[in-house]
């Protein structure tokens, strides 16, 4: 190519406006839908509609005790032994630890409007099969405390999907893997099966620190439920994880609710 050519294109490729450089792969669906800022994106109107609800629908009216997740009240009840209270820690600290997450990652600030909307669409598919198999049981089940008040129902509903995940996928996952994985060197696949079935095991068990009754048909239930969220947790993150939670309570709340009516 003789120079004058080669300056012409050159020229002709200075001229042409910029064109925007394609997404990586690893800035995908799946990636940016994992990320600690988009989980919180996703999560933080959960939080808010939590917050509220408890407030103006989830209270005694006499007493005005608000009625809270049991894995909400335990986070308050750990954050009080080191001299810090407030009714709204739990949320405060959600929102501190993604931040925390998404700042170590150094990710970038911003996120999809439509993952989110993705997210809630994926939450819902998932939440079929553990309908089916909460079916398959022939049992209803809740994964919350009861309660006569429907609307109460649909904001315990809401806060169990983050603060039970929260707790015992999140937490408890990054605790376990420090011991199993860090600690004892244990293998990466054997430490993953085990942190799932103890995981699973105690968010079971967790549902009977109040008034309900344990029973073994809904405590193998809450088991296998808690290794479908531990499964989902390490594919895809903890946003979608909370939302699936939700979706499965929130369809929970729907059959209580036509079945009164």
């Amino acid at each position: 190519m003789s120079r004058a050519v080669a300056a012409g294109a050159s020229a002709r490729r200075q001229s042409e406006p910029a064109r925007p450089a394609a997404l990586p792969l690893k800035d995908g669906y799946f990636e940016q839908t994992n990320r600690p800022l988009t989980c919180l994106a996703f999560l933080l109107p959960l939080i808010v509609f939590y917050e509220l609800g408890t407030r103006w629908c989830a209270s005694d009216p006499v007493s005005h005790v608000e009625q809270r997740i049991i894995a909400f009240s335990l986070m308050q009840q750990f954050f009080s032994l080191f001299g810090v209270t407030g009714k709204y820690m739990p949320a405060a600290a959600v929102v501190s630890i993604l931040l925390a997450c998404h700042v170590v990652r150094n990710d970038g600030w911003s996120t999809h409007l439509a993952y989110l909307g993705g997210m809630i669409l994926e939450s819902a598919i998932y939440a079929v099969p553990l309908r089916a198999l909460a079916m398959a049981f022939a049992h209803y089940l809740p994964l919350y405390p009861p309660t006569d008040k429907p609307t109460a129902l649909l904001v315990l509903s809401v806060g169990a999907g983050v603060y039970e995940e929260m707790l015992f996928r999140f937490v408890t996952y990054a605790v376990l893997s420090f011991v199993l994985i860090d600690v004892m060197q244990l293998r990466r696949r054997g430490a993953l099966l085990l942190i799932v079935l103890i995981s699973s095991l105690g968010f079971s068990a967790y549902h009977y620190l109040g008034s309900e009754v344990f029973e073994w048909r809904s405590f193998a239930f809450r088991t296998l439920a808690g290794i479908y969220f531990g499964v989902i947790f390490l594919r895809r993150g903890i946003g979608v994880t909370a939302g699936t939670h939700a979706a499965y309570d929130i369809s929970t709340f729907a059959i209580h609710l036509l079945a009164i009516h």
